[in-house]
């Protein structure tokens, strides 16, 4: 296997990760702060959408400022991350770095802060404008890496693509492997996040940060390591 190959399965790898980091963020928003998605949008589209109509004890700032801060921050990503060409980059660690500054930020404060212990309406839009903004960040960042089926913020298409391919038999190779991947991380990780909420809000935003830590270091890691193959060759 070539050293190129190997970097874009671990590419795969990383970005799956990433996505169970995404099931716990939004589960930690929805149940703990405001039924708000600050990764899924189509969720919080709908979300909005029966706000807007005056449905029972769903807000419709929340999933304003959420989208907002999604759109502001995938706007950021991709004017930092334009000339990327589907590699891994230093721009493409900042920007997960900063990912998990936001989280761990927001997990620190909510350790810490006595205002997080019963938040009002001002602490809870501030938390999810920046979850959002960091959510898009990272939803761009994945972008840029290309990885098919794994854009780790929603997986809607996955399904689709999973579903279709299974009677039409036009799946590439490990495509269905990786599709299936996608969505079980996913609910892993939105079941992880729900029960680390038991615990407390700071405990699933931690894991979330971690995990981003993680996934920045192992990825350009291995891309210094295949920038030193390819000087050997």
């Amino acid at each position: 296997m070539t050293p190129r190959l190997r970097t874009a399965r671990l590419r795969v790898r990383l970005m799956l990760v990433l996505t169970f980091s995404t099931g716990i963020v939004d589960a930690v928003c929805y149940l703990g702060l405001d039924r708000v998605f600050t990764a899924n949008m189509t969720g919080n589209v709908v979300i909005l959408g029966m706000g807007l109509a005056g449905a029972d004890g769903l807000s419709v700032a929340g999933p304003l400022l959420a989208l907002a801060g999604f759109m502001g921050g995938a706007a950021v990503g991709g004017r930092l991350l334009r000339n990327s060409a589907a590699a891994w980059t230093a721009r493409t660690t900042a920007a997960l770095c900063f990912v998990a500054v936001v989280v761990a930020s927001l997990a620190i404060g909510s350790a810490t802060i006595d205002a997080f212990a019963t938040p009002g309406r001002s602490l809870t839009f501030s938390v999810t404008a920046l979850l959002g903004s960091a959510m898009g960040l990272q939803a761009a960042t994945a972008r840029s890496l290309a990885v098919p089926d794994v854009t780790t913020v929603a997986v809607t298409a996955t399904v689709v693509h999973l579903s279709s391919d299974a009677t039409s038999g036009g799946a590439e190779q490990g495509a269905s492997t990786r599709r299936v991947l996608a969505i079980g991380l996913l609910l892993a990780g939105a079941a992880v996040g729900a029960l680390l909420l038991r615990w407390h809000l700071a405990a699933g935003l931690s894991l979330a940060a971690v995990t981003c830590v993680v996934v920045a270091t192992i990825g350009v890691i291995a891309h210094r390591r295949l920038e030193n193959e390819s000087m050997e060759e």
